[in-house]
């Protein structure tokens, strides 16, 4: 781990797995907090807003958690997910700061302006962060996610839904590992 990483103790365990896939990381400021909810959301990855006025290689950013989800009409705490789990969901928003780490102050403010008011956008910058974690081995724990979640009789189709709509499919994933892994044979 690095001590530019701030891992609530309750999360570092399953933190520093999902972290392990992304090397370049390893210096990035970030910080894993909770937060009592996010609307329509279990986690959220973001800049800070005084990194929209710093370099690329200076900026830092907070992943936020939800401290508790609702499936249907029960409560869970996050951190009672399954491990395997809870790290896809962390290799995840990882992906998404692999995104925002690409980008200069500008186009990561548009960025910012266009998720919020283009659902078009939205769906292209889900799947970007899917396709950062599949581009990082995280396969395996990114379908263990997104089969936690469409395959739960617990979860609302209202849930589900968003997530067929926004995300990669787990059959998209699968030929994106392909791809991957013809190229790394090539």
């Amino acid at each position: 781990m690095s001590k530019t990483h701030i891992i609530p103790v309750n999360i570092k365990e399953q933190v520093l797995v999902a972290l392990a896939f992304y090397p370049e990381l390893k210096n990035v400021n970030l910080e894993f907090k909770f937060k009592k909810s996010i609307k329509k959301s279990t986690m959220q990855a973001r800049p800070t807003f005084d990194s929209f006025f710093r370099r690329k290689n200076k900026r830092k950013y907070v992943i936020l958690i939800s401290k508790k989800f609702k499936i249907s009409d029960k409560q869970f705490l996050t951190t009672e997910i399954p491990k395997d789990i809870f790290i896809g969901w962390i290799g995840y928003e990882l992906g998404h700061i692999m995104d925002y780490q690409n980008r200069d102050k500008l186009n990561l403010i548009w960025f910012g302006i266009k998720y919020l008011f283009s659902e078009n956008h939205i769906v292209e910058a889900e799947r970007a962060a899917d396709s950062f974690a599949v581009k990082h081995k995280m396969e395996d724990y990114i379908l263990k996610t997104k089969n936690f979640i469409l395959n739960n009789a617990d979860i609302s189709e209202v849930y589900k839904n968003r997530i067929k709509k926004y995300y990669l499919s787990p059959e998209e994933i699968m030929v994106l590992v392909e791809n991957r892994n013809n190229k790394d044979k090539a």
